[in-house]
């Protein structure tokens, strides 16, 4: 019988996120989002829960002129005000103890679930902004 050998997988496993560390994470996230993409989003969201980051951002929603309001069941503002509130998934961000290498999973919207995500430098780990960065892509108009 072969021997069993230990992989390391960036997509599997890490380390709960500390609580004391979790405002810090969290400002850095919104600082990045404030400086590189002011505009482009109403809100972001980043929430924790153990190993995992998850950022999504809630925009502002368009809304064509000739807006029905049979066709959506909903009157205009009710149909704004309820995709106002719908996130935009952007990343889950998984943690390994390191608060500056962190794995991705990016949200494909096409599968409706996070996808291990190589980041712009060719590696599966990162910075908080550079996972942004790349899952800003939503945020484009």
């Amino acid at each position: 019988m072969p021997r069993k050998i230990w992989v390391y997988d960036p997509q599997s496993g890490g380390v709960k996120i500390p609580q004391k560390i979790q405002p810090r994470i969290r400002q850095l996230i919104l600082d990045h989002a404030e400086k590189h993409y002011a505009g482009r989003y109403n809100r972001i969201d980043v929430r924790f829960r153990g190993q995992f980051c998850y950022i999504d951002a809630y925009r502002e929603p368009y809304m064509p002129e000739d807006y029905n309001p049979n066709l959506f069941g909903e009157s205009r503002e009710e149909y704004l005000e309820r995709l106002r509130n719908t996130p935009t998934h952007l990343c889950r961000l998984r943690y390994f103890g390191d608060e500056d290498r962190w794995s991705m999973a990016f949200y494909t919207y096409s599968h409706e679930k996070y996808e291990p995500c190589v980041f712009a430098n060719g590696s599966w780990h990162g910075t908080l902004g550079e996972a942004f960065d790349i899952s800003a892509i939503y945020l484009t108009d």
